[in-house]
């Protein structure tokens, strides 16, 4: 039989994040396993060279520890009472990503390779870098996928007069992205891409305007935002944070994407328009912790938990996680748990599968679940938003969930989350997704408990996260999707005011 491969696990208490055992050996043991640590050298068992501990959240913290799926029995049976769970990985909840991910290339190659050019609109400038995705059969994922080079010019190898079933380009910084169906393309076509304008109304600033002067603004709210880092950009602000990639450096939480600083600005830029953006709640703190690593598009359980952790020590009120599509998982299930009874609440994006129940960690009963809605009129109407109006329309009708959004009983809320304009290193992008719904759900809680400074000020325990979600449902408003799409509703101001209404 072929040997199985060394993989990762994390070795975690019975229950919680830190080993509090009453056997003296255990307790010992696990306070030897230390980064670089060979399992052998401590435990009275043959196992291989490779079976190492590659990081820890503390000495009395979780460990992560690789070995071959034959050595787990072994190391269970040293260390008695503990859960011994396997390493998985987490992604962002985008929704441009789900396209650019399922296309199935077509076979063959055309004699002659069809060429456009991407052009911002109403100039000849040239758009570089998009990624453009063609479907000749979208129902079956089938086309090609192409990159516009320094020319604004996108090469297809197998496309040459055939109809498109439908066509989606998506920009890199600063346009608006780009959707059309059955299309037959030739070579010198030029399409026309829209470039942002900051003063935009999109969904975002129609149902979170910005606050005014003297009005609640988040301001005494620390919001952790876990995701692939946040900054630099000219419109946030970062107080600190952590990288928790095992192997990077722990105090490089700067993006290594553009997703995390997108979530970021929605929750708390501080710039004005038309220059800038404003995010929901721009006096709230903000603070990043990188849990994906460079050219990775998952971010492991373990950074995550790691990631909780310190959050919960930095003393974050409220934790973002654009963040889903992998298993249920115990330890991400005690890292949520651990932030809650230490008075920290989660939200959580429910992913962006097109209608199906609600992703894990979203799914679990102590995270904040939020769908993604829109509004007609606040994207131009041939961006790749406009395949996302779907029913159920809202009380008033035009109001939509999100095509793409998921959605079950385990959604807590719904919040604006297509065609979000947000900041991205180098400047500013629209994004959709369940990934710009939950910071503009979590950035509108930090907002409406900032005047609540007696809530603010209780011990921080469970009871001070009941009592934080309690008073945030005084806000929220059903907009008539029903339960299913948007739980109770969508954290709102008071009808016809910027205030909330202290208690």
């Amino acid at each position: 039989m072929a040997k199985l491969p060394p993989r990762n696990y994390i070795i975690l208490p019975r229950t919680g994040l830190r080993f509090s055992d009453t056997t003296p050996a255990t307790n010992e043991t696990l306070s030897s396993l230390n980064v670089d640590t060979r399992l052998s050298d401590i435990l009275p068992v043959d196992l291989t060279n490779q079976a190492v501990v590659l990081d820890a959240t503390s000495a009395q913290g979780a460990k992560l520890v690789q070995l071959s799926e034959s050595e787990v029995p072994l190391l269970r049976a040293q260390l008695p009472g503990v859960l011994i769970v396997p390493e998985v990985f987490y992604y962002p909840q985008l929704f441009r990503e789900t396209i650019r991910t399922v296309v199935r290339p077509l076979q063959g190659q055309a004699k002659v390779a069809l060429k456009i050019q991407l052009v911002e609109a109403k100039s000849t400038k040239p758009v570089v870098g998009a990624t453009v995705v063609a479907f000749t059969n979208f129902a079956d994922r089938t086309g090609e996928q192409a990159t516009s080079d320094a020319k604004g010019v996108v090469s297809f190898k197998n496309i040459t007069n055939q109809t498109i079933d439908q066509l989606y380009v998506y920009p890199k910084v600063g346009y608006w992205s780009y959707w059309k169906q059955k299309v037959t393309l030739k070579t010198g076509d030029k399409l026309p891409i829209q470039p942002v304008k900051l003063d935009y109304q999109d969904a975002k600033s129609f149902f979170y305007p910005a606050p005014a002067d003297g009005e609640p603004n988040g301001t005494g709210l620390t919001v952790g935002v876990i995701d692939t880092g946040a900054g630099p950009h000219p419109d946030l602000t970062i107080a600190g944070g952590a990288c928790t990639v095992t192997g990077d450096d722990p105090k490089d939480f700067a993006d290594v994407d553009e997703h995390g600083s997108h979530v970021s600005g929605i929750i708390a830029a501080q710039g004005t328009p038309p220059t800038g953006v404003r995010g929901v709640a721009p006096g709230a703190t903000l603070r990043a912790y990188r849990v994906f690593g460079r050219n990775s598009q998952g971010a492991s359980n373990f950074a995550i938990i790691k990631a909780i952790e310190q959050a919960v020590a930095d003393g974050c009120d409220i934790l973002n996680m654009s963040l889903g599509g992998g298993p249920v998982d115990t330890a991400t299930q005690e890292a949520i748990t651990f932030a809650y009874q230490n008075g920290t609440i989660c939200f959580v994006a429910t992913g962006n599968d097109g209608r199906q129940p609600v992703s894990f960690p979203a799914s679990f009963s102590l995270s904040l679940a939020v769908s993604a809605m829109g509004r007609k009129g606040t994207f131009p109407a041939n961006t790749t938003d406009a395949p996302n109006v779907a029913a159920p329309y809202g009380t008033d009708k035009k109001n939509f969930i999100a095509a793409f959004s998921n959605v079950g009983p385990n959604v807590d809320f719904t919040a604006p989350g297509v065609g979000i304009v947000s900041t991205v290193p180098g400047g500013y992008s629209p994004l959709s997704g369940t990934s710009m719904a939950c910071p503009a759900a979590a950035g509108m809680a930090a907002r409406l408990l900032s005047g609540h400074t007696d809530l603010l000020a209780m011990p921080r325990t469970a009871a001070r996260a009941d009592a934080m979600i309690q008073r945030l449902a005084q806000y929220v408003r059903p907009m008539g999707f029903g339960p299913t799409f948007e739980g109770t509703g969508m954290p709102l101001l008071p009808d016809g005011t910027t205030k909330p209404t202290l208690s």
